[in-house]
């Protein structure tokens, strides 16, 4: 299957994170303000979408509570309402077993039912949420998404008015989303991404992106996302194979070797003219939702 690369393409920026830690560079949103005031500025820089994960403002640390989640909202749609909003439901799925008994339960697991990870998409109706499909080792944990507790979040998820995006970390995902497309679980057009650079995942190369591609149902949009080092080639591999492209401080610090990136913004300036030199053309978020289907602003 081959794909020539698409007359225009969205912007995703991810604004935190789960995994980023503080401590990796200093300009990491933390904060509803500062994560809201993030997604604003990604957006001026030329982010159709912006990608959210929250934290606990006096830690760092990652965060389910859906009044961060709200806050953060609030704060966008009050001063960006065309502006695309994809909440992350990745948090509530790892396992970390116990040195004592593998199968208890130790510290740092997160595991919890699939309609609790999805509660605040109920609650906020975001324009996209995502939607993992992975089951993998990651750094020492386990992340569980098992067939029916996909079932359970996408039944949620689509019930809510509100377009998954289906994450993708190895070939075994895909195979997955095949059986969820034809048991009517997951219906199009769809929008995917296959995110590159974690270690037991993807590896980002030129025939990882290529492969995926070939793997997914027709039709189906993607965007390769590279973590760490690999940000900046794979997007430009994304958008060359035919997909759409994705940058952020929860996937990337650096902006070049050895400069910590000072901006979500500043990442997305760097994106915008690594894919326009390429030829890309670049959809606002109005011009985004209609790529994808989506509802009008209000």
């Amino acid at each position: 299957m081959t794909r020539a690369p698409l007359q225009k393409i969205f912007i995703t920026c991810a604004i935190t994170g789960n995994l980023t830690k503080p401590g990796q560079t200093p300009h990491l949103p933390i904060t509803p303000q500062q994560i809201a005031d993030s997604a604003l500025e990604a957006a001026e820089a030329g982010a159709a979408i912006a990608h959210i994960h929250v934290r606990d403002p006096e830690t760092g640390q990652p965060s389910m509570d859906l009044d961060l989640y709200r806050e953060v909202l609030d704060r966008i749609r009050s001063k960006n309402a065309e502006l695309i909003i994809n909440l992350t439901t990745g948090p509530g799925g790892r396992f970390v077993p116990s040195q004592h008994d593998p199968k208890v339960a130790g510290e740092g697991t997160t595991l919890m039912v699939p309609e609790r990870r999805v509660d605040h998409i109920v609650a906020l109706k975001p324009d996209i949420c995502t939607l993992d499909l992975n089951t993998m080792n990651s750094s020492g944990q386990v992340v569980i998404n098992t067939p029916e507790n996909v079932r359970r979040m996408a039944k949620v998820i689509t019930e809510a008015g509100v377009k998954p995006e289906i994450e993708l970390f190895d070939s075994g995902d895909i195979a997955l989303l095949h059986d969820l497309v034809a048991d009517g679980t997951l219906t199009g057009p769809l929008l995917s991404s296959f995110v590159m650079g974690v270690k037991y995942g993807f590896q980002p190369s030129p025939e990882t992106v290529l492969y995926a591609r070939g793997l997914l149902p027709a039709n189906a949009a993607f965007t390769a996302i590279g973590i760490g080092r690999s940000a900046f080639r794979m997007l430009a591999l994304s958008y060359l194979a035919g997909g759409h492209i994705r940058v952020g401080l929860e996937d990337a610090v650096y902006i070049d070797r050895g400069v910590l990136a000072p901006s979500n913004a500043a990442l997305v300036e760097k994106a915008r003219r690594i894919a326009e030199d390429l030829g890309a053309q670049i959809a606002n978020p109005s011009e985004a939702r209609r790529i994808l289907g989506l509802r009008e602003a209000v």
